[in-house]
């Protein structure tokens, strides 16, 4: 059968972007110490001026990693390539003292990286698998076990650092969520440990090893390798959760998360009926309304709900009111009787939202609605790659190429436009998903688009718990809104008919300060005053705002936010309110 993977590495870079915003690659070049030509050698073995740099060597030194073993894995593959050295150094992590003591090959156990970005082998569909002429292990069906969740988690966190994640992060997500977890699980992970601000490289020691080329290795190696894995299964478990500690160092149990992810209620939800009692310290004014990533870190959602007053989270998966799944948790003290959806209502399916997309929709494409939408998009190689095995295959192809097909699409939320052919959606009709208005990020580039948006609230579930507001505050709300982003908790209130006299934005990008200034300049006539930096939203300058304004109505906070900096702010509400002084 015809292979089309590709023979060099210049897979799925994000080849669609055409505004000229390709970001650099996060490795350096390096030199490759296996170069060949003439040379001398100085007391360490190094070529004549191939040493590696100190501060790269440093680098994988404070990563956890033995100086030794960090100098006898560059001199075994060259620096050249960093997430190679790194797999290697790994390896040895986990081999221990065998691989230390020079047992360990390039050509017996070093992972090999994969070439190509597409997680499927076309030249297996016929199902040979001993193309390569290697011969089975008699006793080796827990060695392949073992070496295909390897393999699996390999093409994951291939698959994650495609669409714009570290790395470590990715390797840290599927630590916390096992190996089984869904891309869009994975994704929330990361997003949640971004949010946490506690990814730090010293948890690299605790990582299995990511290689998926162990053949040569001898039964006693494969015997220790499989046995950590099954410790790490163990201790990690496949619940979305992990080994690092929690934010304030205590050991609680990880939040229970419900299923189905309803919240206290949906619209025209009148089979449920659900009371909470909020601290009397908590029951507003001033509301405070705060978003997160659902699966987020062991500790994290405690830390917050100890933070603004023991609340519990409300989560909400968006799929239940829109056509997109966002899996997020709410906390807040904003009364949950008498709210109301947005009219008209959204769209909960791909075909209601886009009826043009089903004339070339296959059968045996069962989605109905979309994943979490991320901040990035597929390559035009990759879509170019599915109509090529699909134009190859019979109708309907193969289970196989079915499965490689939908796998893609689930990851990168591909639909379907022409005769075998897949596309990613646009700026546009993502905005629409969210229930952002046509246009809203228009006139930045297409890169920032898809990462602004990727970011944001979904409009219309926010909108959903902010309707409270509505007959409240006939006259108007004064906002504190912390990470604005591109102003989803502002379009919500908008949309709902709520005026905001003054808003009061923190968001330190830049494009995405433009995206909501513009919009504001076209549909408001409130004020808007816009921070940069969080951190120079002090107590006093809150003040001066309270005696200008008379206080704040709602704090608003969410996504994207990189640290938990904003929960102090949101805890502190009585500088927010008219009399700070007394507060």
């Amino acid at each position: 059968s015809q292979d089309w993977t590709s023979d060099n590495d210049d897979s799925d870079k994000f080849e669609w972007e055409s505004d000229g915003e390709a970001e650099p690659s996060s490795a350096p070049a390096f030199r490759n110490l296996d170069a060949a030509g003439p040379s001398t050698l100085d007391s360490n073995g190094w070529a004549n001026e191939e040493a590696p740099p100190t501060s790269l060597v440093e680098g994988y030194v404070l990563m956890g990693f033995p100086k030794e073993m960090v100098l006898k894995g560059i001199k075994e593959i060259g620096h050249s390539d960093a997430n190679a050295l790194l797999e290697l150094l790994l390896t040895y992590k986990t081999l221990g003292d065998d691989a230390a003591a020079g047992n360990c090959s390039t050509s017996g156990c070093f992972p090999q990286s994969v070439e190509d970005d597409d997680d499927f082998d076309f030249e297996n569909w016929d199902g040979d698998n001993d193309a390569d002429g290697r011969e089975p292990n008699p006793d080796s069906s827990g060695d392949e076990d073992f070496l295909r969740e390897m393999s699996e988690k390999d093409n994951k966190i291939k698959s994650l650092v495609d669409m714009g994640f570290p790395e470590d992060e990715a390797n840290m997500a599927i630590t916390r969520c096992g190996v089984d977890a869904a891309l869009t699980v994975l994704a929330d992970s990361v997003y949640a440990s971004q949010a946490a601000g506690d990814c730090h490289y010293g948890n690299l020691s605790d990582y299995e090893v990511t290689g998926s080329c162990f053949d040569s290795l001898g039964g006693r190696k494969r015997a220790r390798l499989m046995e950590g894995s099954k410790k790490k299964r163990k201790r990690y478990g496949g619940a979305a959760q992990g080994n690092r500690r929690p934010l304030d160092g205590s050991h609680e149990e990880p939040m229970p998360l419900p299923n189905p992810m309803v919240g206290f209620n949906l619209p025209n939800d009148r089979l449920r009926s659900v009371t909470r009692r909020l601290p009397q310290q908590a029951i507003g004014p001033p509301f405070f309304y705060y978003e997160n990533v659902a699966l987020a870190p062991k500790g994290v959602w405690a830390t917050i709900s100890r933070f603004l007053y023991d609340i519990e989270p409300e989560f909400v998966d968006s799929k239940h009111l829109c056509a997109a799944a966002r899996k997020r948790g709410y906390i807040h003290n904003l009364p949950i009787e008498n709210r109301f959806p947005l009219l008209p209502l959204p769209p909960k399916t791909i075909f209601e939202a886009f009826p043009h997309y089903k004339k070339w929709w296959p059968s045996w494409d069962p989605r109905r609605q979309l994943n979490c939408l991320q901040t990035s998009m597929s390559s035009a190689k990759l879509t170019e790659r599915i109509q090529c095995a699909l134009a190859s295959s019979g109708n309907p192809p193969p289970k196989s190429v079915q499965k490689y097909v939908m796998d893609e699409c689930r990851k990168w939320n591909l639909v379907w436009v022409g005769k075998n052919k897949v596309a990613h959606l646009e700026p546009d009709e993502v905005e629409y998903l969210l229930g952002f208005p046509r246009d809203h990020t228009r006139g930045v580039g297409k890169t920032e688009r898809f990462k602004s948006l990727g970011n944001s609230f979904q409009v219309d579930t926010v909108a959903y718990h902010l309707s409270v507001l509505k007959d409240m505050y006939p006259n108007g709300v004064n906002v504190l809104s912390l990470f604005t982003g591109i102003g989803g908790g502002e379009v919500a209130l908008h949309r709902l008919g709520i005026h905001m006299r003054t808003v009061v934005s923190v968001e330190i990008g830049e494009v995405n300060r433009r995206i909501l200034r513009g919009w504001w300049d076209q549909t408001q006539t409130g004020t808007l005053i816009e921070i940069a930096d969080v951190k120079s939203l002090t107590d006093d300058r809150i003040a001066t705002f309270v005696r200008r304004f008379g206080g704040f109505d709602l704090v608003i906070g969410g996504s994207p936010c990189n640290n938990l900096a904003v929960l102090p702010l949101l805890q502190n509400r009585g500088c927010c309110k008219v009399g700070y002084g007394a507060n």
